[in-house]
């Protein structure tokens, strides 16, 4: 289970408008180049889509099914931006501009109404902060063809696809006794705009922990280490993966710690 501590204040709510102008690749390319860019690209995709390869800089925004339940329409800037300095720096107004995008609409109007895209702007029309809102035509598909060398490359696939005898570079090498199953391979679960649901693979992936903003970790295992202790908070539960082991006499602590 990964927690990232960063709580954002909710702010009362404006009008919210819903027409948003498109840019194409060579405009964001120059807002992205400027002297001052001051431009934030929210990439709209699915979490492995944008872990694959996506705009250097850019943030992914991505709400769970709990999340888009609970907020009944009314998420607040930090379900979308859930990195407290990005997200300090968006409401501070130090961004000029915002870019949403997704894979490869061309144009708004094909942007689904409960989609992530169209529930992220919806979100931050409620939400002053002086910047000027944008729809990327074409998506990621068409700025990573026409600009491959700002995007980040493409890697072998933290997902479905990866062997389990293979192990990228930025796992931890002391994480042999935790078995990765194929259905561990993807992204951890978001369950809040500051918690998430994961497993020892995900907690041996620095890199994919530093993208999602993760501060704080609580590891429910009895064998698998605190792999980056000089980096994360970390809360040790030491308990067996099995139907015997009493997890209720955690709570507490769990529930403090988070």
């Amino acid at each position: 289970m990964y927690l990232d501590l960063a709580f954002s204040a909710r702010r009362p709510p404006t009008m919210v408008i819903m027409e948003v102008p498109s840019i194409d690749a060579v405009s964001l390319r120059g807002l992205l180049e400027g002297e001052d860019p001051g431009c934030l690209v929210l990439d709209c995709r699915s979490f492995f889509s944008f872990n694959s390869s996506h705009i250097s800089g850019s943030t992914n925004v991505r709400f769970s099914t709990i999340v888009r339940r609970r907020a009944r329409g009314g998420l607040g800037v930090g379900h979308i931006v859930p990195n407290e300095d990005t997200r300090n720096r968006l409401l501070s107004g130090e961004y000029r501009s915002v870019v949403f995008l997704d894979d490869r609409s061309l144009d708004f109007g094909q942007v689904k109404n409960d989609g992530t895209l169209m529930l992220a702007v919806t979100a931050l029309c409620r939400y002053p902060c002086g910047a000027s809102v944008f729809f990327l035509k074409g998506g990621f598909d068409t700025f990573s063809s026409e600009y491959p060398e700002m995007c980040t490359k493409p890697s072998a696939p933290q997902g479905l696809s990866l062997p389990l005898s293979a192990r990228p570079d930025s796992a931890d090498p002391g994480c042999s006794p935790c078995s990765t199953a194929l259905y561990d391979q993807g992204g951890p679960v978001e369950i809040l705009p500051f918690l998430y649901l994961g497993s020892a693979y995900h907690a041996s992936r620095k890199d994919m922990l530093d993208m999602l903003g993760i501060t704080a970790l609580i590891n429910v295992s009895a064998n698998c280490p605190n792999h980056f202790e000089e980096s994360f908070q970390y809360k040790s539960i030491p308990v067996e993966d099995n139907h015997k082991a009493d997890i209720s006499s955690w709570f507490n602590e769990a529930i403090e710690f988070i």
